[in-house]
């Protein structure tokens, strides 16, 4: 491929759940190269069903190392085949799906220092780790941990105002917990726990990297204020943690070189710089460019709002990060599983099927709904914790049913209030610069899009994020290598294409929903103290 000759460029990693992917981003950010690795599909010999092992109980969910391990080595493959010119990699960066941990043997480092360019990765590093199968996000076998480690920092909000979230089951300290306590040999075995984000660059080095500040405020172990581990934390998870886990670096770090390994086995210049990993949320920020008192909507199957915070304010919902682009700053990020599926749900029912129905709906009723609020949760929310369909009329009264094109705007409207309600939660405030940014299926509905410029007060833009977390990795080796903490991440990015404005708030929707934001408030707490209580 001669076109890849004299490109300089950055490559941008994503290790995620079903796959490695990697891109490959010139010096005018322009993506010029892409592959993938898919582990169900190219891995069979794994046994993998949506890249993971779901055990019999059902909630241990685990995925085999050594399977990370082939399928970088295939990639690489693949580009050298390609004809792909590693000379012309600057440097490179990655994310890894968070929360998953991987447990180095004692003696791996060695091992790491010493590979063969003549033999793959895999097949040099069979016998480095202490555990196969390592936990991952989707695992949620930790809750008696999560409790005691709770219970040992003073309770939930105290452990969040510490580490940023509440106990998770799916939080690396948590599942550190549960390896010591039930296998506890293969712990004392361990000399080195990777998140699978410093796992990956580690390949790269040829030695341990440390865990970036991002990535490490998902582990309930890192204090986010002054980024270093709470003894408190890893106490309360397993002895000997702290130096097992190495010492926390700022995101923008270059961690070194990479290793000879790769310079004579592919053809990387000896210079290339290796800028730490980060998790696939962080780098994901980072691919949308996101700057202070900006939003991420993703309106998919289940919503996600990413968040710039300067000064936040953990909670017992939602998550705070490090930033990945600013040391200064946090990002936040809160889901909400009743998103789209709920979407179309009342898309059938109410708008025959048809999204320019429901679009028409929209367009035909008043911004504030004639005071008519509605919460629709067929699954049990995250954020609340409610479930149920609960209508209420101007007047705070219950109601069993609206007019259907009331019932649409109820909906549009009810969700994107609780996105504000709750981003206001952790700290966030809408400023004169915010911008929102959009994507996921909503976001080409242009109407859907009007009602969240107008609950936010703020001007909505839309953005293709298929590989946000890919292009953000690389991104952030191109800040890396600039100097990292001394140049603004807004700065190394300023030639990407710019997102495409979508809508702007109507005039007099701050008034409307200034007015009606605590009424909202109020009700969802109303339905929150009775969800204890039975169904009528």
């Amino acid at each position: 491929m001669a076109e890849h000759a004299a490109r300089r460029c950055c490559l941008g990693w994503d290790f995620s759940t079903q796959q490695v992917k990697v891109v490959a981003v010139d010096a005018k950010l322009n993506v010029f190269y892409e592959d993938s690795v898919h582990f169900d599909r190219d891995l069979p010999e794994f046994g993998t069903q949506g890249g993971v092992h779901v055990h019999q109980d059902g909630v241990t969910v685990t995925s085999p190392v050594l399977m990370w391990v082939q399928a970088l080595d295939i990639i690489l493959e693949k580009m050298k085949a390609s004809g792909f010119d590693f000379s012309q990699v600057l440097a490179l960066s990655g994310a890894g799906q968070q929360h998953g941990s991987i447990y180095w043997k004692a003696g791996a480092s060695r091992v790491l220092t010493s590979l063969s360019p003549d033999l793959p990765l895999h097949q040099q590093l069979q016998a480095c780790f202490s555990i196969s199968d390592c936990p991952v996000w989707m695992d949620s076998s930790t809750t008696t941990q999560c409790r005691r480690l709770e219970a040992a920092i003073g309770g939930a909000q105290a452990l969040s105002c510490l580490t940023g979230s509440r106990a998770y089951e799916r939080f690396t300290g948590n599942q550190i917990a549960k390896i010591y306590q039930q296998n506890t040999e293969a712990y004392s075995h361990t000399e080195r726990i990777s998140l699978v984000s410093s796992f990956a660059a580690s390949l790269f080095l040829g030695a341990y990297s440390p865990i970036d500040y991002s990535d490490g405020s998902g582990m309930n172990l890192l204090q986010i204020q002054d980024k270093v581990w709470s003894q408190a934390c890893l106490g309360a998870c397993a002895p000997h943690l702290e130096e097992k886990l190495g010492p926390p670096v700022p995101s923008c770090s270059v961690v070194g070189a990479v290793s000879s390994y790769h310079v004579q086995r592919y053809g990387f210049p000896p210079g290339c710089k290796v800028v730490a990993f980060t998790g696939d949320n962080p780098a994901s920020l980072a691919g949308m460019r996101l700057e202070e008192g900006d939003i991420a909507v993703s309106l998919g199957t289940s919503d996600t709002l990413f968040l710039w915070l300067q000064e936040p304010t953990p909670a017992l919902e939602g998550h705070i990060f490090c930033s990945p682009v600013d040391a200064q700053h946090y990002m936040a990020l809160l889901c909400f599983k009743n998103g789209s599926l709920m979407r179309e749900k009342i898309r059938d029912e109410c708008a025959s099927c048809s999204w320019s129905q429901f679009s028409k709906a929209l367009r035909s009723t008043e911004m504030g709904n004639g005071g008519n609020l509605g919460f629709y949760f067929d699954v049990m929310e995250i954020t609340p914790e409610i479930i149920g369909r609960h209508r209420f009329n101007a007047e705070n009264h219950r109601v069993s049913a609206f007019p259907k094109d009331v019932e649409v705007r109820a909906l549009i409207e009810g969700q994107f209030m609780a996105k504000r309600i709750h981003a206001e939660g952790l700290g966030y405030r809408v400023m004169p610069k915010t911008k929102i940014l959009a994507t996921g299926g909503a976001s080409h509905n242009r109407d859907i899009l009007q009602v969240l410029a107008d609950v936010f007060g703020a001007p909505v833009y839309v953005i293709d994020t298929a590989n946000s977390a890919c292009v953000g990795s690389a991104y952030r080796a191109f800040h890396g290598l600039a100097g990292g903490t001394d140049v603004p991440f807004s700065e190394v990015v300023k030639l990407a294409s710019n997102p495409t404005l979508a809508a702007t708030p109507s005039p007099g929707a701050s008034q409307v929903y200034e007015a009606l934001l605590p009424q909202y408030a109020k009700l969802e707490q109303r339905l929150l103290s009775q969800a204890q209580e039975p169904p009528e």
